[in-house]
């Protein structure tokens, strides 16, 4: 499959560098470029890519607040945003994730990154693994605003195993290395995820990372509760 992708950038020669870089992708192609927020959401919703290329720092709409308005249209529950910004601060990361993110990457990244992490996204997996992002998921998604009701509710539907599952998932694991800690096979992990996911109502493994820090069901310096 090809992944279809949407450019929000205000500077029209990234835009162009980055267009170039995804056409000449066998898997992918650009099939858009914004210049603010306002056009992301609106190509958003013409084009309905897979994955939006999203700056933060842009005019008339910011690249947080078009993320909120893409993750809050159920309409767009398919399409995913990539963060992709010069501006590498842990409060950006931990709004980016808050905001509906499924993923965060500085602009210094290499490019054969770069599409490493757009077919991540796409895939419905998270941009989370490294220790550094980690790091700042526990800090700044750990005491959050009180978690509504009806999330803690819905975490009752979690069995104890799924929960461990998501805690895991919190913590920046992969299915191979949850399937290796909690001794099944990587395709059993993954079923665990799917139906935490279906349960909770999470779109990706990003939303799994912030409801499970936002309801204590992992805390900043222990491992998920409950698991073992």
């Amino acid at each position: 499959m090809t992944i279809r992708v949407l450019l929000a950038d205000d500077q029209a020669l990234l835009r162009g560098t980055f267009r170039m870089l995804f056409e000449a992708a066998e898997d992918m192609e650009a099939v858009g470029e914004a210049a603010n927020g306002r056009e992301a959401v609106e190509l958003a919703r013409a084009r309905r890519p897979d994955v939006v290329l999203m700056d933060i720092r842009m005019p008339e709409l910011d690249g947080l607040a078009a993320t909120r308005l893409i993750g809050g249209a159920e309409e767009l529950a398919a399409v995913k945003v990539l963060i992709l910004t010069t501006f590498e601060d842990d409060e950006y990361v931990a709004e980016a994730l808050r905001a509906g993110a499924s993923g965060f990457l500085g602009k210094g990244a290499r490019p054969e990154e770069l599409l490493e992490a757009v077919r991540t996204v796409a895939a419905g997996e998270a941009l989370l693994s490294p220790a550094a992002t980690r790091g700042l998921i526990r800090r700044f998604l750990a005491q959050p605003e009180p978690c509504a009701a009806a999330v803690h509710e819905r975490l009752e539907c979690l069995t104890r195993r799924e929960r461990d599952v998501v805690g895991l998932v919190a913590l920046g694991l992969s299915n191979e290395e949850i399937a290796g800690r909690l001794f099944v096979s990587p395709l059993t992990a993954k079923t665990h995820v799917n139906r935490a996911m279906t349960k909770l109502a999470a779109r990706d493994r990003a939303q799994l990372v912030v409801i499970a820090y936002q309801c204590g069901l992992v805390g900043p310096a222990a491992g998920p509760s409950g698991a073992g």
